[in-house]
């Protein structure tokens, strides 16, 4: 991809990332004009709490697809900043080998208060680069709040990274996590941490054995840092998506984010419709609530009867 293509793909994507209604309309048509071109890419979701080491198996996978004729894109939702609601930037500056590969296209978005730090219009990201011809298009969350099922609603494949002797390993990982991720993969497995990573992995297997459903999500160790377990990681990813193509379960989970999208798209626009329309009034039932002289149901069900 030339540099002016890169150029309009980034401002294609500020377009969707716009709150300004002008700018919306215009989105929602480049999307649907572009919906046929897209679909065809790997869609993977990595999460896992800071220091994990999320940005550093970003690059080094990404490396590995481009050297094996894939263009990946990187979808990075950043911290935002608390002053301007921008993206700080600090996972680009983290893959390095990726920002300066012309076949790799990375993201930073800033998650600016929405749902466990992705970004609202995260999805209609992705579909601009599978348009834009990216084989593989990775998401990576902060790891925080409910970015688990936030993402794991927009990929095909959804990877848990985990730390190895970072003491009870079940205690930090949620019911909610398991039942989400397809893979979990214990990182930095390398030198004086490798028999931590692997009690670690032995831990978790007989965890997923229990609150998982069926079947329960592959449990593996690796090291970004050192590449090893990299190619293990890559097959199982693959060996996963494969095998929902395979049963359709591909396609009929694509169609149930397709829905999913919808309404979460139909209550963004509700919050910005009262936010515009009903402002005064959203507040006066607020201050109603927090001083308990009006039911949070009642106060809801008023402001609902602001809608047309």
């Amino acid at each position: 991809m030339t540099s002016g293509q890169r150029a309009g793909l980034a401002r294609a994507i500020t377009l969707v990332e716009s709150a300004r209604a002008e700018h919306r309309a215009k989105a929602s048509a480049l999307v649907q004009e572009l919906m046929p071109r897209t679909g065809g890419a790997i869609r993977i979701g990595i999460t896992g709490v800071p220091g994990v080491g999320k940005s550093t198996l970003i690059d080094a996978l990404g490396m590995m697809l481009i050297e094996a004729g894939h263009r990946v894109a990187v979808l990075a939702i950043d911290p935002s900043s608390t002053r301007t609601g921008g993206a700080i930037l600090g996972d680009k500056t983290r893959m390095a080998r990726l920002a300066n590969s012309p076949d790799a296209f990375i993201r930073p978005s800033p998650s600016a208060g929405s749902l466990g730090g992705v970004t609202a219009r995260t999805r209609e990201a992705l579909l601009l680069v599978e348009a834009a011809g990216y084989s593989v298009v990775i998401v990576e969350t902060v790891g925080v709040g409910q970015s688990e099922v936030a993402v794991a609603e927009m990929v095909d494949t959804f990877v848990a990274l985990m730390l190895p002797g970072a003491g009870d390993e079940l205690q930090g990982i949620k019911k909610g996590l398991i039942e989400r991720a397809d893979i979990i993969a214990v990182n930095k497995a390398d030198g004086s941490a490798r028999d931590a990573a692997r009690q670690a992995a032995a831990e978790l297997l007989s965890a997923v054995k229990i609150l998982a459903s069926d079947p329960p999500p592959e449990v593996l160790t690796m090291s970004a840092a050192t590449g090893d377990g990299l190619d293990l990681l890559w097959r199982t990813i693959d060996t996963h998506r494969n095998g929902l193509e395979a049963s359709g379960a591909l396609a009929a989970r694509r169609r149930a984010q397709g829905v999913i999208w919808m309404r979460d798209m139909v209550a963004d626009g509700l919050r910005h419709y009262l936010a515009q329309h009903a402002g005064d009034a959203v507040k006066a039932m607020e201050a109603a609530v927090a001083d308990g002289t009006l039911a949070p149901s009642a106060a809801a069900a008023s402001i609902l009867e602001t809608l047309p």
